[in-house]
């Protein structure tokens, strides 16, 4: 009989010893209580997949789908939640609150209604929250803001109404920022430029007002912004030059507001700008060479202002269609 050398041997006894204590670990009855309340509030379309008492599985029985439990200590207790695409109908489940070490949260393309709850605010180790695709309702609660560790926040086709919370700055972790397709006011906070991480910022199509300078007033704001959607709101006034001092910016939507005025040529010189729509404003005067030499630019959408005659558009433009999987991780 071969040997198994013993480097090996030691890697299968450390496996099988982990996964003994992870079986015989009790999982945390605060988890199984709140699991169960969830268990009960979702219907038969999660419920047959949900099978036993323990979320974390029990004996032969495996955990429950969409479940993922790590050990704590003791105990086990659950770390990621994923029930989306199954149709889900009625309210947020309040109960998913107490699961206090929660690092992803994914409810996405259900029918959840009513609002966010503001004991969001407890799962202080959420670093995903996607609830994209849903029916929620009323204000983004401000509570959100508690949520330090936050990474991801996805709120986008829903029917969240009234302002951006102004706490959404005080997540210091936070990288991509969706809430498009919603029924926001008012402005967008400038305090969100002062998020050092935030790569992504969609706020297009909303009943967004207010100006651009207005959200970039603070020195060295958007240090680190990739992306930003403003399409399909109010906003007014112009471009100004201090845009240009985002020097990460690689896509800037601004189609269908009601903008006006000239584009300053400090915006053609953001190193990496690939994606510009202009489109649908009320935008005048030359687009100044520097842009046709870009290095970078392939898409600069222009119909729709008062351009003079002669303005030409670059590349062949499409709808941007960027799908989940390029920002969940």
């Amino acid at each position: 009989m071969a040997r198994i050398p013993f480097s090996a041997l030691s890697l299968i006894l450390f496996f099988t010893s982990s996964m003994l204590i992870f079986v015989h670990c009790k999982t945390l009855k605060r988890d199984v209580k709140a699991l169960n309340e969830i268990k009960a509030s979702l219907g038969w379309r999660v419920v047959y997949a949900w099978v036993g008492d323990d979320p974390c599985g029990d004996g032969d029985l495996p955990p429950w789908s969409g479940v993922t439990c790590s050990i704590v200590g003791d105990y086990r207790v659950v770390t990621e939640l994923e029930v989306y695409a199954v149709s889900i109908v009625g309210p947020f489940p309040t109960a998913v609150t107490s699961l206090l070490d929660l690092t992803r949260l994914d409810l996405h393309n259900n029918k959840l209604t009513g609002p966010i709850p503001p004991q969001i605010g407890r799962l202080k180790r959420l670093k995903i929250l996607n609830l994209r695709w849903n029916k929620l309702q009323d204000a983004i609660p401000p509570e959100i803001g508690e949520l330090k560790s936050l990474t991801h926040l996805y709120l986008s086709f829903n029917n969240f109404k009234g302002e951006i919370p102004k706490e959404i700055a005080n997540l210091p972790e936070l990288r991509y920022l969706h809430l498009h397709e919603n029924r926001l006011t008012g402005r967008i906070p400038p305090e969100l430029g002062t998020l050092q991480n935030l790569r992504y910022l969609d706020a297009g199509n909303n009943h967004l007002v207010g100006t651009i300078r207005e959200l970039i007033r603070f020195e060295g704001c958007f240090p680190a912004l990739r992306n930003l959607y403003l399409n399909n709101n109010y906003f007014t006034g112009g471009i100004p030059a201090q845009l240009a001092n985002l020097t990460n910016l690689e896509i800037l939507f601004l189609s269908y507001n009601k903008m006006s005025g000239v584009i300053p040529s400090s915006l053609a010189h953001i190193p990496k700008l690939t994606y510009l729509y202009l489109d649908h404003n009320q935008f005048s005067g030359r687009i100044p060479d520097a842009f046709y030499k870009h290095p970078y630019l392939k898409e600069m959408y222009i119909e729709g202002n008062a351009f003079r005659p002669g303005v030409n558009p670059i590349g062949v433009h499409k709808v941007l269609e960027i799908s989940d999987a390029d920002f969940l991780v």
